[in-house]
């Protein structure tokens, strides 16, 4: 675990080995409170988060681990969401996650990833790109069920396997070549807003900037702004202002810094959060050597005690 000094002790975007990260979240938990941070989120791509986990062999309470490390872990989701739009992902927090229509839009998802990631691997071996299903499962030695497989996995095994040199060169290549079109059915992002806010939780669009400049939904062509407008029309409750740009696939021509600041004085008075988190998938056990670490992004602990929808979480 990298030892860097946070620039913030509130990241509200993290994942682990329940989705595409490499720490469990008892690691994630501990990493976090070696750092001193506050308050984190498990926030792991389209699965339910847990309610309890394992530490030393004992099954407990994920929240009151941390809370007795001194943090506050808020459980979340990550969305993938619009099929014919890459890097379209509502953060859900605060959410009643027994909820029949958060249950039931699980299940959607579950079946759509397991389809759409078999067929991608069949057209990866067709061209000379040979992983199997069972490395898939069993990624870093940790068995994995087939609904908890994530699309980062075949990324990472295609790095790992020489096939490309990172993960995030393994993703533009399979977003970019229409040999590797391989679509998954994901859910209308409003429509996850609109669950969010049913089951008591709030909605919060990650990394606005990784989506394409132009976009091509099934309601036709759209600027990224008028995406986001209608996104904040049907009720988006925040933004991710502060995100780790400069670590991801992100190749558009602003800066880090410049994105911020251009996010926050586009939406600070749309929204009721600008957000802002690391992305951390524990990105230094992996190939990838431009790694990510907890609390490089995200936001102040004073933000967050002054903001009644995150306090209130």
């Amino acid at each position: 675990m990298m030892t860097t000094k946070p620039n913030y002790i509130v990241d509200l975007h993290s994942h682990t080995t329940r989705s595409d990260g490499a720490d469990t979240p008892q690691e994630f938990i501990c990493n976090a409170a070696a750092l001193g941070m506050k308050v984190i989120v498990i926030t792991d791509h389209d699965i339910l988060p847990p309610d309890r986990i394992e530490v030393n062999g004992v099954m407990v309470d994920p929240v009151l681990y941390a809370k007795k490390k001194g943090m506050k872990l808020l459980p979340g989701i990550e969305f993938s969401c619009e099929t014919l739009v890459e890097d379209v992902h509502i953060v859900v927090l605060g959410c009643d996650y027994t909820n029949p229509k958060i249950l039931e839009i699980n299940e959607q998802i579950v079946k759509s990833k397991i389809y759409s990631y078999q067929k991608l691997l069949d057209v990866l071996a067709d061209n000379g790109i040979d992983i199997s299903w069972e490395e898939v499962l069993n990624y870093n030695d940790i068995p994995r069920n087939p609904e908890d497989v994530q699309k980062k996995v075949i990324f990472n095994l295609m790095a790992e396997k020489g096939y490309t040199k990172t993960w995030s060169e393994a993703k533009l290549l399979i977003r970019n070549n229409p040999v590797f079109s391989v679509k998954r059915e994901k859910p209308d992002p409003v429509e996850i807003i609109q669950i969010a806010h049913e089951s008591g939780g709030i909605a919060i669009l990650a990394h606005p900037y990784l989506i394409d400049e132009t976009v091509m939904t099934r309601d036709g062509s759209m600027t990224r702004e008028e995406y986001i407008d209608k996104l904040i029309d049907a009720g988006l409750d925040g933004i991710e202002a502060c995100y780790t740009y400069d670590k991801t696939t992100y190749n558009g021509p602003f800066t880090k810094e410049e994105i911020i600041a251009r996010v926050r004085a586009a939406y600070t008075d749309r929204v009721k959060i600008i957000s802002g988190g690391s992305d951390y998938h524990a990105d230094y056990k992996k190939t990838d050597k431009n790694v990510r670490t907890i609390g490089e992004c995200g936001v102040t602990l004073e933000y967050f005690n002054s903001n009644d929808y995150l306090r209130n979480l």
